[in-house]
């Protein structure tokens, strides 16, 4: 990507209202939480959404947490059952991260919640965070403000020292109170799973919900990941992919990238200038469209042409080998 000059704003009126208004534009600007600082975009512009994965260097889609000033902004964007309701109300606003169903009516980009049917959400405990969360008035999707692998950042500088000239700007929000990420709660499914340990205690959770299974997805049989942090596989379509397609049966339907191959059923363009960050924006509605479509006009599979590895096509590729896997491996 491009290099930019990084802008470093003080927390004060002005610099929260510069900040919430680079986000509302489109630009990554990163925040202090009462966890770590993070990487925050406009959760509703999958294009800011893109932007995130590129500037971290983030390898896969993973789904990105999305914050909010308040429990009640959050539930417009998915359902609220009983227990979700329960956690809040003991621990929001806090490092506690809610994975639930989204709404039908939900604009959060797909890319953001890689495409899944659940979305992770967070109210976080921190001044600065929730004065800019209420100046954006969007949700603000927001991984941790460093590098892909290096070490999540407690300090403006932290942030400044890996991201420098790939974000727009950082909201200077002093230490972080917690240091640790927050923990993850999946409630989507009928027994509450702890999917990351952080700054909420199991056991604390446990005292408010009762019993909570503690591992990974596989571990607990659930279909695919709902939240950041962990690698299984995420969304496929129920029609069959076909990867690195040269060619295009007529019983096909196919997923472009760059000047599309003839024939087909029916075509999705990821981008036809070849531009990675373009397709990482579209690959999910792309995959979700082809399903759709393909079975209406009776294609039999997805042929998917190649994208290079480069950009943000690391990404795009990881996705969509996940997309062709087995059924049920």
């Amino acid at each position: 990507m491009a290099a930019r000059m990084t802008e470093i704003l003080r927390a004060d009126l002005a610099g929260v209202m510069q900040a919430a208004a680079q986000l509302r534009a489109g630009a990554l600007v990163a925040f202090g939480t009462e966890t770590v600082y993070g990487l925050g975009g406009d959760a509703t512009n999958a294009k800011a959404v893109a932007a995130i994965f590129d500037a971290k260097g983030r390898p896969r889609f993973n789904p990105l947490i999305c914050h909010y000033p308040s429990a009640e902004r959050a539930f417009q964007h998915v359902v609220a059952d009983p227990r979700a309701l329960r956690v809040a109300a003991a621990f929001w606003p806090g490092p506690l991260t809610l994975v639930l169903q989204r709404r039908p009516n939900c604009p959060v980009a797909l890319l953001t919640g890689a495409g899944l049917d659940t979305l992770a959400v967070r109210v976080p405990r921190h001044a600065v965070a929730t004065a800019l969360l209420q100046a954006a008035d969007r949700p603000i999707a927001a991984p941790s403000a460093n590098r892909s692998g290096q070490v999540s950042p407690t300090s403006a500088q932290h942030v400044m020292d890996g991201l420098a000239g790939r974000i727009a700007a950082v909201l200077d929000s002093g230490s972080c109170e917690v240091g640790v990420e927050s923990s993850v709660l999946d409630l989507s499914g009928t027994m509450p799973v702890l999917l990351r340990p952080g700054g909420v205690a199991a056991e604390a959770l446990e005292a408010c919900l009762g019993p909570i299974e503690r591992g990974t997805p596989h571990a607990t049989g659930q279909p695919a990941f709902r939240s950041p942090g962990l690698m299984v596989s995420h969304y496929a379509p129920n029609l069959p992919v076909r990867l690195n397609a040269e060619s295009i049966a007529d019983n096909e339907a196919l997923l472009a990238f760059g000047p599309p191959l003839p024939g087909g059923r029916c075509v999705f363009q990821l981008s036809g200038s070849g531009d990675t960050v373009e397709a990482a924006v579209r690959l999910f509605e792309g995959l979700r469209w082809l399903d759709a479509e393909g079975k209406r006009v009776g294609a039999a599979g997805i042929a998917v042409m190649p994208v290079p590895l480069s950009g943000l096509g690391l990404a795009i590729n990881d996705r969509l080998g996940r997309a062709a896997a087995p059924r049920g491996g």
